[in-house]
C-alpha cells in the first residue's frame, strides 16, 4: 500500500510505503537507496495505518485487498488518510468459480501448473466488485469504474505458459509479457479500478 504523502519528492510525488512485514520494509528501503529514491517506508497494517488524517492525494492498493484480515477496516483507513477529492487506486480478485479455477487450482494446487506458494491466496477472501463498491461507498469513496485484467492469449497458450513458468523456463515477468495481460470488460478473475474521496 502506498500513499503520496509525507516524504521528499519522487518523480513529483512524496511517497510513503506501508507494509506489515519489517523484513519487506527493510528490503524496500534497500531497493530505494540503491535507486537513489527517497521513499518513506513504514511498518504498519492496512487496518491501522501509521499515517495522519487527510494527507494523501493518492492511495494505491495493488495485490493487497484480497489478503487483508478486515476489508472494512482497511477501506476505512484508506478513506481517513485521503484528502477530499483524492484518488484511491486498486486491483484485486473477484470471488467466482473461474477465479478459483485459475488462481487457486491452477496457480497454487495442481502439480502440473502450480507456481505460487501454497496458501498464498484464500478464495474466501476474494472480493466481488459489488462488495468492494459497497464498502468503498460506506466510507465516502465514490467508485469511478472498474475494468477486468486478463491474458489476451488463448486458454491453451496460457496453459503452456504456466507449464513453462512452473518448470522455471520463464520468469514471472516473462510470463506476464508473453501472456499479454490487458484491460477488458470481463471482471470474472482480476479487476482494477479507482475511487474518489467525497467530502471531508
Amino acid at each position: 500500500m502506498e500513499a503520496a504523502a509525507g516524504s521528499t519528492p519522487v518523480l513529483g510525488a512524496r511517497v510513503t510505503g506501508v507494509d506489515p512485514a519489517a523484513a519487506s520494509i527493510a528490503t524496500a528501503r534497500g531497493h530505494a537507496r540503491r535507486a537513489g529514491l527517497d521513499i518513506d517506508y513504514r511498518v504498519g497494517r492496512g487496518e491501522q495505518l501509521p499515517v495522519d488524517d487527510g494527507v494523501a492525494d493518492i492511495v494505491c492498493c495493488v495485490d493487497v485487498l484480497e489478503h487483508v484480515a478486515d476489508l472494512n477496516a482497511v477501506i476505512s483507513e484508506t478513506g481517513r488518510i485521503l484528502k477530499p477529492g483524492a484518488l484511491y487506486v486498486f486491483d484485486t480478485i473477484n470471488r467466482t468459480r473461474l477465479s478459483k479455477l485459475v488462481l487457486i487450482k491452477m496457480c497454487q494446487e495442481w502439480a502440473a501448473t502450480a507456481w505460487m506458494p501454497p496458501g498464498l491466496h484464500d478464495w474466501d477472501q476474494f472480493i466481488t466488485p459489488a462488495e468492494l463498491g459497497g464498502t468503498l461507498a460506506r466510507h465516502g469513496l465514490e467508485t469511478g469504474g472498474m475494468r477486468g485484467i486478463a491474458p489476451s492469449v488463448s486458454p491453451p497458450a496460457l496453459f503452456r505458459l504456466l507449464r513453462q513458468l512452473k518448470k522455471g523456463k520463464l520468469s514471472p515477468a516473462d510470463f506476464g509479457r508473453k501472456s499479454a495481460f490487458t484491460l477488458t470488460e470481463n471482471l470474472w478473475v482480476s479487476y482494477i479500478g479507482h475511487a474518489v474521496k467525497v467530502g471531508p
